[in-house]
């Protein structure tokens, strides 16, 4: 059974092994090894794990069993948007997923804003699964960004938002 908690700096070396195995799992089919390492790397770094943790108006979660890590999550205020949360990182270890732990973490999530109206995130347009997952859970898309992340990557996300009724 896994619990849902915030992370601390403690858990961020298995936080980044969970987020290395589930990366490579979902993107190595879009983007191939080599390029899910270089954004590894870029993205993934200890120290901007860490920087994350720390980071003023966010939250980040772990679903914790007590011996491992299954999953995690993390989200923050926008600073360009009014009254929306940004979801940047839900993932769950690829062995662990359709067992509740994502819906667990997301749940977490949903109350950790209570000025929050709206939460958007970015979610890779070929991710079947992702995008079902976030439709179930209330979200529809309104729209579409061509260079995802940081600079102008190339990367293309689908843009999905949900009202939050809290």
């Amino acid at each position: 059974m896994y619990f849902v908690r915030t992370a601390g700096e403690q858990d961020l070396a298995k936080v980044r092994a969970l987020l290395v195995e589930s990366w490579h799992a979902t993107y190595d089919p879009f983007y191939g090894s080599a390029k899910v390492d270089e954004l590894i790397a870029l993205l993934l770094a200890p120290d901007k794990l860490k920087a994350r943790l720390e980071k003023k108006d966010s939250e980040f979660v772990v679903a914790d069993n007590g011996k491992d890590i299954g999953g995690m999550g993390y989200a923050t205020m926008s600073k360009d948007m009014a009254k929306t949360v940004l979801l940047h990182m839900l993932y769950v270890k690829p062995s662990l997923q359709r067992q509740g732990i994502g819906r667990d973490l997301f749940a977490e999530l949903e109350t950790c804003f209570p000025d929050a109206e709206i939460m958007r995130l970015d979610v890779e347009p070929e991710n079947a699964d992702a995008i079902a997952f976030y439709k179930v859970h209330g979200f529809t898309e309104v729209g579409r960004n061509e260079n995802a992340g940081q600079n102008q990557s190339g990367i293309p996300a689908l843009v999905f938002e949900k009202p939050l009724g809290h």
